[in-house]
């Protein structure tokens, strides 16, 4: 009877008052010491899980006082700006710092645009934000803006990235210009959607294969917000793992230098030097930055690790036949060549059959290219009476890089009788074959580019009462170009050898270079090409309020948008095979791809905190939907609803459910004829008598393939117990159903009949006389193995590039912090971790599935990023730990178990008072990744000729980077 009475006393006072006690449960104790007004906002944000919103420059040299008590975030809020000339603003649940004299409706608001959602004032509902702001930036040190989007733990570093570019899941992704993409979920780098400022920039790599974030400048980005969850109903196209964008510093008054040097323990140097400009006037503001940046290469002969030879670490040896001195090989035997003479006078009797030099392939290469880049950005807005203001933002990079690489043209070279150092070992007086290096003749192979990006933004705002009208438009290229250069010229080289004068003939029997160095520079060859990708957009959008129910505004978002895509390829030049430079066509690509599309966005607020109904605080919904239609494939409808429900003072129950879609890239649409191909190909059968069967292949691009299609539902609960001040917690439940994924199941060819069960859909058994006839008539059927038409064929494989693949992926994202005061200053500690409870892949809807989570080429199944903080007095010190969980090698033929890899990063900063004369303004900090120098785990990394001792996916070969950094605002 008691405890019902109680629970009437409760639901009664829950009815009667609950405004007084949502304002007395969102109370927080606080104990602030008197610190930079930007560390108490922050502050208070941790204890009371409440976003909040400010420009740098807004903060920039005020003073917090002391804040002790308990509060609501918005007294506390009150009580920190007091005096300061600013006022705490609340848009949706976000609490925005602007300017006393702002109008709550000013024309500057567009920061408080989340990303997730085209509704001004609200995050998106039922998914999770993840917000990187420019305090986390500079606490965490970050230099580069792959490394801010990088940390998180959803992300995975296969696909296109600048360490990747030997492996067998980066081959295809076109990334000559040695960039670096996001690939959320570990979905592919085209499965992320990545924006600047809310707008897409054009993509990288050949035909626009990914978005390159080393384009965008660290020193620029106010924050970078990561809703990993579906968003094709927002933002149309490649949202399927979820979106990133980084949002620019376009409010800014004052000046902000920054230099920044590191090196990686004497290995690799590191240099960045920024300077901005900001300023404001009544109506409008304007900024200006200029940043330089460059990381010197990595040697490979820095890191163990980095070789072909893996017997120290209880691995194999991978060393191939191209060494110096090199292997003669005749009459079917080889004889290394002895070492330490020049080749001249060599007879026969000091070479001994069936022997063989080997050579490590890593032998003068990098493991990370050298990266120069020089970035400008600018970005201006003026409001023209009270209800308009026009904008624009643009940025300009410019790009280089240089990367000593494995040889890519290594065979067997003849030596003629009239070589002057022609050595007959088998005294047949023919020509022999030469395995030789040419590294140390020409030193090793280089590839060296330039990638140009360049984005320009132009608009205008009008607000027409509550309602907000924004037509812009904005246009992108990214132009890149690339060699790879100190590449052997086999027509040149066959003169060289045959010239009888051993003055000027090539010496290919010595040990070391010791051929003419006019010789030498004769045959040294080269390769160059270039291609870009241009995108522009016009876009219209309103939102505002639609009418007004009890519990709040219901609001509308709605759009157009007009998008034109092109990729082409340049010239390519090769002068590595002719007497003279060659010249190939570039591979045509498909028309512009156009796309219109339309969308609109509802939130109803169902019930809010007014209402009488016990458990039920607030509860919103919304829904979104967007249609697009494409010039070359059709049409494509997504929707997506969310739903947040708060039963309880600081717990918040959410979900969202949707559908989203990636189109196929320009490269995946050819059909042009060298992009098509047949022939025959004897594989292995285990149903044949003689152990092999033959196939009919089909090569190419399917004519009709469609969009990637996914299906995404998130359950998550956001915790900020009042009774833990400064306590937060959020859980997040994801499940993707990712169909029609477009692969190629070639590299698998010669398994096709070992694994019927898994290829059977793409095999048609038994082609008929009259096919096989009209593929080997085809003007594309190549006769790659001699394999006569008359021949027993059991299947036709259809191994072109497809809609084949389904992938089906749970997990759990956790986040974790607790922030409280301690020796009169602030400290936070907390968490932020995946884990992945797997990945099923099947190469069709109906094919059997295999779980790849936790194995090469693929995400583990947990990634952590820990951290601990400490501030006080302009003191700050905050310590990271990164922990990569093991997982297996099965590309092995015993499957090999890899060690969790965990690192420790390490910030500790100090800023001056603005008392402090001459270092007024000025922040010193000193940080060091990976901070104990751990190795990456070893792992038997072997991908066709590629060898090394390390996974570049899931580690970095850079080891400790201590940096040391000087700011100052003025």
């Amino acid at each position: 009877m008691k405890t019902l009475k109680f629970a009437l006393v409760c639901a009664s006072t829950m009815l009667i008052a609950p405004d007084a006690l949502a304002r007395q449960a969102d109370a927080q104790t606080y104990d602030i010491a008197e610190t930079d007004l930007g560390r108490a906002l922050n502050q208070v944000a941790a204890r009371s899980g409440r976003q909040i919103l400010v420009a740098d420059d807004l903060v920039q040299g005020l003073r917090a006082r002391r804040l002790k008590g308990r509060y609501a975030p918005e007294a506390a809020l009150a009580a920190l700006l007091a005096g300061t000339g600013l006022r705490a603003v609340v848009v949706g649940d976000t609490l925005v710092i602007r300017r006393a004299d702002a109008p709550d409706q000013d024309m500057a608001g567009e920061e408080v645009l989340v990303t997730g959602t085209r509704i001004r004032g609200h995050g998106p509902v039922g998914s999770a934000v993840v917000t990187i702001d420019r305090a986390a930036i500079d606490q965490a040190g970050f230099s580069t803006t792959q490394q801010i989007v990088q940390s998180i733990p959803q992300n995975f570093a296969g696909g296109a990235n600048e360490n990747t570019a030997g492996l067998l899941t980066a081959a295809g992704n076109g990334n000559a210009g040695r960039g670096s993409s996001v690939n959320l979920r570990g979905l592919g780098p085209t499965s992320t959607l990545l924006l600047v400022n809310g707008d897409r920039p054009p993509l990288g790599g050949f035909g626009g294969t990914f978005a390159d974030l080393s384009v965008i400048p660290a020193s620029v980005i106010e924050r970078v917000e990561i809703v990993a969850d579906g968003s094709s109903a927002i933002y149309g196209s490649d949202a399927v793992a979820g979106v990133v964008n980084v949002i620019t510093r376009r409010d800014f008054d004052g000046a902000e230098s920054n230099f920044r040097i590191g090196t990686a323990d004497g290995d690799a140097q590191e240099y960045q030097l920024s300077q901005l400009l900001g300023t404001r006037w009544a109506s409008g503001h304007a900024v200006v930055a200029y940043e330089f940046y460059q990381r010197d290469a990595l040697a490979a002969a820095d890191r163990a690790y980095a070789t072909d030879d893996l017997r120290r670490f209880g691995g194999p040896d991978r060393r191939g036949p191209y060494a110096v001195p090199g292997t003669i090989h005749a009459g079917g035997t080889s004889f290394a060549i002895p070492a330490g003479q020049n080749g001249v006078g060599l007879t026969a009797a000091q070479l001994t059959a069936g022997t063989v030099n080997l050579g490590d392939r890593w032998l003068g290469a990098d493991l990370l290219p050298q990266q120069r880049r020089h970035s400008v950005f600018a970005a201006i807005s003026q409001n023209v009476g009270d209800t308009l203001r026009i904008y624009a933002n643009g940025l300009a990079t410019w790009r280089s890089f240089t990367s000593a690489v494995q040889p890519s043209g290594d065979t067997r070279r003849t030596v003629p009788v009239t070589n002057p150092f022609y050595v007959d070992p088998i005294g047949t007086n023919q020509p022999i074959g030469v395995n030789y290096s040419f590294v140390r003749d020409l030193g090793p192979e280089r590839d060296a580019g330039q990638v140009n990006a360049y984005g320009l933004t132009g608009g205008a705002e009008a607000r027409l009462g509550p309602w907000r009208v924004d037509a812009h438009a904005t246009w992108g290229r990214q132009d890149e170009r690339y060699a790879i250069l100190n590449r052997v010229n086999s027509a040149r080289l066959a003169l060289a050898l045959a010239d009888p004068d051993p003055a000027t003939a090539y010496n290919l029997l010595g040990d070391g270079a010791t051929t003419n160095r006019a010789t030498i520079e004769s045959v040294r060859g080269y390769s160059r090409r270039s291609f870009y990708g241009m995108s522009w957009s016009a876009t219209l959008r309103a939102d505002g309020p639609l009418f007004t129910l009890p519990a709040g505004a219901v609001r509308l978002a709605v759009g157009a948008e007009y998008r034109r895509d092109r990729n082409r390829d340049g010239e390519t030049i090769s002068y590595t095979a002719t007497l003279d430079p060659r010249v190939t066509a570039p591979t045509p690509l498909p028309d512009a791809r156009i796309v219109k599309a339309a969308y609109a966005e509802l939130l109803i607020p169902i019930f809010g905190e007014g209402a009488r109904l016990p458990g039920f605080r607030r509860l919103d919904l919304s829904a979104a939907i967007r249609t697009e239609d494409y010039s070359d494939f059709g049409s494509t409808r997504n929707p997506k609803i969310g739903l947040v429900w708060e039963s309880l003072p600081g717990v918040r129950i959410r979900s969202s459910y949707g559908t989203s879609f990636r189109a196929p890239l320009f490269s995946e649409m050819r059909q042009d004829p060298s992009s098509i191909g047949y022939f025959a190909f004897p594989v292995a059968d285990p149903q044949s008598p003689t152990g092999t069967s033959n196939l009919l292949v089909i090569r190419g691009n399917d004519p009709n393939l469609r969009p990637e299609r996914a299906t995404s539902w998130t359950l998550g609960v956001d915790l900020t117990p009042r009774f833990v001040s400064g306590f937060r917690f959020s859980a997040t439940y994801f499940d993707v159903d990712y169909r029609d994924r477009i692969a190629s199941p070639a590299p698998n060819l010669a398994n096709f009949l070992v694994n019927r069960n898994i290829y059977d859909p793409i095999l048609t058994p038994n082609p008929t006389p009259a096919r096989i006839a009209e593929v080997y008539a085809s003007p594309y059927y190549l006769d790659l193995f001699g394999i006569p038409q008359t021949a027993t064929f059991v299947a036709e494989a259809d191994a072109r590039l497809q809609n084949l693949s389904v992938v089906r992926q749970s997990g759990l994202d956790l986040d974790i912090g607790y922030a409280f005061g301690i020796a009169g200053g602030q400290a936070e500690i907390g968490a932020v971790a995946t884990h992945i409870f797997h990945i099923r892949q099947a190469l069709t809807a109906t094919a059997a599935a295999i779980d790849v989570v936790d194995t090469i080429g693929n995400p583990v199944d947990l990634r952590v990023r820990g951290r601990a903080s400490f501030e006080k007095s302009g003191f700050g010190a905050a310590l990271f730990v990164n922990h990569v969980d093991g997982y297996w090698n099965r590309t092995t033929a015993v499957p090999q178990r890899v060690a969790s890899w965990t690192t420790f990063d390490l910030n500790l900063s100090y800023r001056f008072s603005e008392t402090s004369g001459a270092l007024a303004g000025v922040r010193v900090a000193l940080n060091a990744s990976n901070l104990f120098d751990r190795d990456p785990p070893y792992v038997t990394y072997t991908v066709g000729s590629y060898t090394s001792g390390f996974d570049a996916e899931n580690a970095s070969p850079l080891g400790r980077m201590i940096a040391l950094q000087v700011t100052r605002t003025w």
